[in-house]
């Protein structure tokens, strides 16, 4: 809002203005007192032996979004590499681990 106050200093009044709208919210607060979600997803990784990476993530991702309708849903991997970028790629492989990891939670999940 200050760039804005500058410039229409500097231009006249009314040259710019900002409208602030939430877009991306941190997931971390979707997952409090919640956190078997994220252990479930984890040993899933690690029954389709893959080792698990856990680091926070903000977006506009299916994930965030559900999670916000009231379905907490990490983000967990889909395969893909060099996201958003012109060398973005999935190998068949990767997808391959994917789809164990779901099988895998869906099997827990099933237990519960």
């Amino acid at each position: 809002t200050q760039k804005v106050e500058e410039f229409n200093k500097r231009f006249g009044e009314g040259t710019a203005e900002i409208e602030i709208k939430e877009q991306y919210r941190n997931m971390k607060q979707q997952f409090e007192g919640k956190m078997h979600i994220i252990d479930i997803a984890e040993q899933a990784m690690k029954d389709a032996n893959i080792e698990p990476k856990i680091k926070a993530i903000r977006g506009g991702t299916d994930g965030a979004q559900l999670s916000y309708m009231g379905l907490p849903c990490p983000n967990i991997f889909a395969g893909g590499i060099n996201f958003h970028g012109p060398y973005e790629y999935v190998a068949l492989e990767s997808m391959e681990k994917a789809v164990k990891v779901i099988i895998n939670i869906a099997k827990m999940v099933k237990k519960i």
